[in-house]
């Protein structure tokens, strides 16, 4: 299993392409180890499976598997900016139908409030996510610059 860091730069990557989405995927699948961030990585690398998958089932079954991997990882370590993120990324990028967007105005919440506690690379990479994201005010954005 590969480091945070580079499980970060798959995941952005990830978001970008068909091709990306699936090499993330099969990156994360056969992860089954105990870290929280990790889980919430390979859930949100089955949510992009599952964006790439036209057989119905099939693609609703995966999207059930993603969000429940994430949402055990929110309830296990609550106060986990990074897992937040991947939340809240899921969801803000979900189409609405899924009904998969509860959780946008908490997950931000708690990633504005532990910013300053977070390491300089995870702040850089929480950066970089909230300056492409539409769910984030100007002014949110300008209080992590």
């Amino acid at each position: 299993m590969q480091d945070l860091s580079s499980v970060r730069e798959e995941y952005y990557a990830a978001s970008k392409t068909k091709q990306s989405a699936l090499e993330f995927y099969n990156l994360m699948a056969d992860y089954s180890k105990d870290n929280k961030t990790l889980l919430a990585y390979k859930g949100a690398a089955i949510a992009l499976k599952s964006k790439f998958t036209f057989e119905k089932i099939k693609k609703k079954k995966l999207f059930i598997e993603a969000v429940t991997l994430i949402e055990n990882s929110v309830k296990a370590d609550p106060n986990n900016a990074e897992i937040r993120l991947v939340r809240l990324s899921i969801q803000e990028n979900t189409p609405k139908f899924l009904k998969y967007k509860a959780n946008i105005e908490e997950d931000k919440k708690i990633i504005l409030t532990s910013y300053d506690k977070q390491s300089k690379e995870l702040k850089e990479y929480i950066k970089i996510y909230i300056g492409q994201s539409t769910v984030f005010t100007d002014s949110e954005k300008q209080k992590i610059k």
